[in-house]
C-alpha cells in the first residue's frame, strides 16, 4: 500500500523500492525535482540535457510499475538514462558524471544491477531485451523485459530485425517507442489516452480472444473481423506496421502524463507476448532553453570549458564546402551526425548534395558505393566508433570494387568523457588490412585539410582519420593541396633513437625528442607506409619507437614491425599504443598519460631500452 507522505522529496528516494512506497499523486513534484537536478548537474559535468528531460515521467512510471531490477529495463543509446541513474541509488554521484572514476554517461552493467545492458551505440535495445525475454522464458522466469527506444533509433535496420523476430515469438517483451519529434502530436490528447487505456486493458484483451475463438470456426468471418479490427485501429492510431509485425500496438499517448503512463504500463504488465507502446514526449521538457533548441542542448560541455581553437570537425566542415565549390560531383553523406561531423554549413550551402540517412551506417557506405559507380565523388562523414558498424560494406561494397569513396573519420583515438563506447580505438587496425584502401592520419589541422584533398582526388577508396577536439593551433592554408601518397615527413633529425609517430602522436613525439635527441618522423600514411624511409631509419638508428593513438595490437606500429621483419632488419623496435583493454571515461589528456602516450611515456619507454 502506497505511503501518502506529502513531504516526500527526491532526497528520500534511494532506490525504486522507495519510489514504489509513494502515492502516485506525489510523483509530479518528484519529476520537477529531478528536472532541476539534471539541468544543474549536467551544466557542471557536461552531458545530455534535452533527451533526459523528455523521459522523466516515463522513467518514474517504469520504476513505479515494474519490479526493477528483477524486471529488466534496456535503454537505447543511453542518452535517456540519467533519470534512471538518479532513481537507482546514484543521485549523490551525479556530480561525477563522465569524469574519471565517476558515473558513466551511459548504462553500464559494472556500475549498477539496475543497468541491465551496457550501451553506447544506437538501436540495440530491442535485440538485447528480446534476448533477455527468451532466456527468461527458457528459465520459466516471469520477469518482464522492456526496451526503451527513441524514434531516431528506429531508422537503424537492427531495430527492425529485432522487431520482426520478436513478432514471431511468445516471449514477454515490451517495446516502448519514445517519439520526441512530435510528428504525430495531433493524435495526442484525451481520446488517444482513453483508447490506450482501453486497448491495453483486460476487457479488450478478453473480448478479443473470446471473439477469436468463436469466429475462428467461421474462417471467412474471422478474416473479415481481423482485418476490420486492424483497419479501425489503424484509423485511430498509427500502429498497423507494428501490428503486422506481430505486436499488440498501444498509443500514441502523452509521455508526460503520469496517470496515463502508470495506468497503461500497469495494464501491459499483465499482458503476455510482444507488446508495443508508443509515447510522445518533448525534448527538453520543462527547461525553456532546451525546449526551444533541443539540438543545441542534446549534448553540452561543462560550464567552465573553453574551446581552444578550431576543431578538426570544423576543419573538415570548411574543407567540404571549399571542395564542393571546386567539384560539382562531391556528395556529402552522414549517418545522423550532421552537427557532430561538421556538415551544418555544407547542408545549408549545398542541400541538393547533402544526404543524412539516419542511424544507418551500413546503408550510408553502400549508398556511397552506388553513387561512386555512377561517377559521383561521395564523402562519408562518420565517427570511427560508428564506422565499425559498416565494416562489411566498407570491404565488400567499396574496397572490393575499388570505388572512389572518401571516408572522413572523426573521433579517431580516445574521446575523453564519452568513454569506451565512443572511442575510436581500433580503426587503424581494422582499416590497414583492407586491400585498395589508403589510410591517412594528420599531425595537425592543415595536414588534415591536405589529406582530405588527397583522398578526394585519389581514384580509389581513401580514409582520413582525425581526433576529437582542437588541433595544435597551426595556420590553415586555403589551398586544396594534394600530398604524395605514401610519403612520410622527417620532422627532426636526431641520433640513435627514432620515433615514428602517427597522427595525433606527432606533437608528443616532438616534445619527447627534445629530451632524447631523437629523430622524429611524421608518418602521415598508415597505408601505404613509406618503406624507403623506414629502411633508412632502421639502418641509421639503434631503436625505433612507433606511437599511435590506436590499439597497439594490429595497428600502425605492427605494420612497421611486419615490414622490418620482411627485410630482415635487426633494429630494435618498441610499439606504443592503446593497451589491450577498454579505456574508461575521463579527461582526454589524463587518458593518454595513463596509457603512456605522452612525452613522459615516450621518455620512459626509451629508458627501458637504454637504462641510465
Amino acid at each position: 500500500m502506497k505511503n501518502d507522505m506529502d513531504n516526500a522529496t527526491l532526497a528520500d528516494i534511494n532506490s525504486p523500492d522507495d519510489l514504489r512506497q509513494l502515492d502516485k499523486k506525489q510523483l509530479p513534484k518528484l519529476a520537477e525535482e529531478i528536472r532541476s537536478l539534471i539541468v544543474n548537474s549536467v551544466q557542471q559535468t557536461g552531458g545530455h540535457i534535452s533527451s533526459n528531460l523528455g523521459v522523466i515521467e516515463l522513467t518514474l512510471a517504469l520504476h513505479y510499475v515494474f519490479d526493477t531490477p528483477n524486471d529488466r529495463l534496456v535503454w537505447d543509446v543511453g542518452h535517456q538514462s540519467y533519470v534512471h541513474k538518479i532513481l537507482t541509488g546514484r543521485r549523490n554521484q551525479m556530480h561525477t558524471m563522465r569524469q574519471a572514476g565517476g558515473l558513466s554517461g551511459f548504462p553500464k552493467r559494472s556500475e549498477s544491477d539496475y543497468d541491465a545492458f551496457g550501451v553506447g551505440h544506437s538501436s540495440t535495445s530491442i535485440s538485447a531485451a528480446l534476448g533477455m525475454a527468451i532466456a527468461s522464458q527458457h528459465n520459466n522466469d516471469p520477469r518482464h523485459s522492456i526496451a526503451i527506444i527513441g524514434d531516431g533509433a528506429l531508422t537503424a535496420g537492427q531495430a527492425y530485425e529485432a522487431l520482426a523476430h520478436a513478432g514471431d515469438l511468445e516471449a514477454n517483451l515490451l517495446v516502448i517507442l519514445n517519439d520526441n519529434e512530435m510528428s504525430i502530436s495531433k493524435n495526442v490528447g484525451g481520446m488517444s489516452n482513453y483508447l490506450a487505456k482501453l486497448l491495453s486493458g483486460s476487457f479488450y484483451a478478453s473480448a478479443r480472444e473470446g471473439s477469436k475463438k468463436v469466429l475462428e470456426k467461421l474462417p471467412s468471418a474471422w478474416e473479415f473481423a481481423r482485418r476490420a479490427e486492424e483497419h479501425v485501429k489503424g484509423m485511430m492510431i498509427p500502429g498497423t506496421l507494428f501490428e503486422e509485425m506481430g505486436f499488440n500496438y498501444i498509443g500514441p499517448i502523452d509521455g508526460h502524463d503520469l496517470d496515463t503512463l502508470i495506468a497503461t504500463l500497469t495494464n501491459l504488465r499483465e499482458r503476455k507476448g510482444p507488446q508495443f507502446l508508443h509515447i510522445v514526449t518533448k525534448k527538453g521538457k520543462g527547461y525553456e532553453p532546451a525546449e526551444l533548441q533541443p539540438g543545441k542542448f542534446h549534448g553540452v560541455s561543462p560550464a567552465n570549458s573553453k574551446p581552444s581553437g578550431p576543431t578538426y570537425t570544423h576543419v573538415f566542415g570548411q574543407w567540404l564546402c571549399d571542395m564542393a565549390k571546386e567539384s560539382k560531383d562531391l556528395i556529402g553523406i552522414t549517418p545522423a551526425m550532421c552537427d557532430g561531423s561538421g556538415l551544418n554549413a555544407f547542408s545549408e550551402q549545398f542541400p541538393d548534395r547533402y544526404f543524412d540517412v539516419g542511424i544507418a551506417e551500413q546503408h550510408s557506405v553502400t549508398l556511397a558505393a552506388g553513387m561512386a559507380c555512377e561517377g559521383k565523388k561521395p564523402v562519408v562523414a562518420i565517427y570511427s566508433t560508428f564506422l565499425q558498424r559498416a565494416y562489411d560494406q566498407l570491404i565488400h561494397d567499396v574496397a572490393l570494387q575499388n570505388l572512389p569513396v572518401l571516408f572522413a573519420i572523426d573521433r579517431g583515438g580516445l574521446v575523453g568523457a564519452d568513454g569506451a563506447t565512443h572511442a575510436g580505438s581500433f580503426d587503424l587496425s581494422y582499416l590497414r588490412c583492407i586491400p585498395n584502401l589508403i589510410v591517412m592520419a594528420p599531425a595537425d589541422e592543415n595536414e588534415c585539410r591536405q589529406m582530405l584533398t588527397t583522398g578526394y582526388y585519389h581514384t580509389g577508396p581513401a580514409a582520413v582519420r582525425y581526433p576529437r577536439g582542437a588541433g595544435i593551433g597551426i595556420q590553415i592554408e586555403p589551398e586544396l593541396t594534394v600530398l604524395e601518397i605514401g610519403k612520410a615527413q622527417l620532422k627532426r633529425q636526431g641520433q640513435k633513437i627514432a620515433i615514428l609517430a602517427f597522427g595525433s602522436m606527432v606533437q608528443p613525439a616532438l616534445d619527447a625528442a627534445q629530451q632524447l635527441n631523437a629523430t622524429v618522423v611524421n608518418m602521415r600514411f598508415i597505408k601505404p607506409l613509406d618503406q624507403n624511409l623506414i629502411k633508412h631509419i632502421a639502418k641509421s638508428h639503434d631503436l625505433i619507437i612507433t606511437i599511435e593513438e590506436n590499439a597497439r595490437l594490429g595497428g600502425a606500429g605492427s605494420a612497421v614491425a611486419e615490414y622490418l621483419l620482411s627485410i630482415g632488419s635487426q633494429t630494435a623496435i618498441s610499439i606504443m599504443g592503446l593497451p589491450d583493454h577498454f579505456i574508461d571515461h575521463g579527461e582526454h589528456k589524463q587518458q593518454l598519460a595513463d596509457c603512456g602516450l605522452d612525452a613522459s611515456g615516450i621518455v620512459n619507454t626509451v629508458k627501458q631500452h637504454f637504462p641510465a
